[in-house]
């Protein structure tokens, strides 16, 4: 500390050209700043100072010192505010983009809403691609690699898929033992709406037989169309386990072809890196890692 102290007597004669005047200005005597900056040199082994009985001028050597110096204490009030931040409640407008999925993060999400009141959220559905600092985002959920170097990711859970069905689809059109017996089955598709094109079903299946190739009977560019479909008995529907797991566990809708499902997918969240991280954010990122897949 008494390094530090020393340094700033540094920067504050270098900023008046005084002795007298730093010393005014850190309420202390001439004296006992021309002591400390003759302690400070001896200790460096350089002259900081050229001095006169008028003035006093800065060397080279001082100036580049003076500069690393700022460095430090820019370095030293950021560490003070980013405390200082982290230590304030969270509160005022949160905007947070989510996959068209993520009406399904909702119980999360409003889990979060009533534990952090002051914080109002604005959310926006959506599975293209959005610039999260050009649109002025604080957060982002999405699947997929992080290649921009501006973001910080947190992995928020891995999820996979099932193919399933209701009771009594299975009952009129019998169970799938194979991914190659869809082919006889009604298959409902999600569609990506930015392209068109529907999602593959993730199905490890023998080449050797031939290219799987799956019936569209319907499809639609949102999952929970696909999930009351399926659950009305109006086909089979190959959806994340994580949209599932309640129809799952109270019998609405019977998973098929475990064995055969290949992918494990994982949902990240993206903010702005950023020294100063907002309390709001921080909050958001942290309750819906420990919570998303809770809720």
């Amino acid at each position: 500390m008494e390094n530090i102290g020393s340094l700033n007597v540094f920067m504050v004669v270098a900023e008046t050209r005084s002795f007298v005047g730093a010393g005014e200005a850190l309420g202390i005597s001439s004296s006992a700043v021309g002591k400390a900056m003759a302690r400070l040199e001896k200790r460096l082994g350089v002259r900081l100072f050229h001095r006169s009985t008028r003035s006093i001028a800065i060397t080279a050597e001082g100036t580049m010192f003076l500069e690393r110096c700022r460095r430090i204490f820019s370095e030293i009030e950021a560490a003070e505010q980013e405390l200082s931040q982290t230590l304030a409640a969270p509160r005022g407008r949160l905007r947070v983009s989510l996959p068209l999925a993520g009406m399904l993060f909702m119980p999360a999400i409003t889990k979060f809403m009533r534990s952090f009141p002051e914080v109002s959220i604005d959310l926006d559905f959506t599975d293209r691609l959005v610039d999260v600092i050009e649109e002025g985002f604080d957060a982002v959920v999405r699947t997929g690699d992080v290649t921009d170097s501006r973001l910080m990711m947190r992995t928020l859970g891995k999820f996979s898929h099932r193919v399933v069905g209701a009771k009594e689809y299975f009952t009129r059109f019998g169970i799938p033992e194979k991914p190659q017996d869809l082919s006889a089955h009604i298959c409902l598709h999600h569609k990506y709406p930015s392209s068109g094109k529907l999602e593959r079903w993730p199905l490890r299946h023998d080449p050797g037989k031939g290219k799987l190739e799956l019936p569209v009977s319907s499809m639609a560019s949102t999952l929970e169309p696909l999930v009351s479909m399926a659950e009305h008995g109006l086909g089979l529907a190959c959806l994340p386990l994580f949209t599932i797991h309640d129809q799952i566990a109270e019998g609405k809708l019977v998973p098929v072809l475990a064995d055969h499902i290949e992918d494990v997918g994982e949902f990240r969240i993206l903010w702005p890196s950023s020294r100063h991280l907002a309390p709001k954010i921080q909050a958001f990122v942290t309750f819906m890692g420990e919570n998303l897949f809770r809720a």
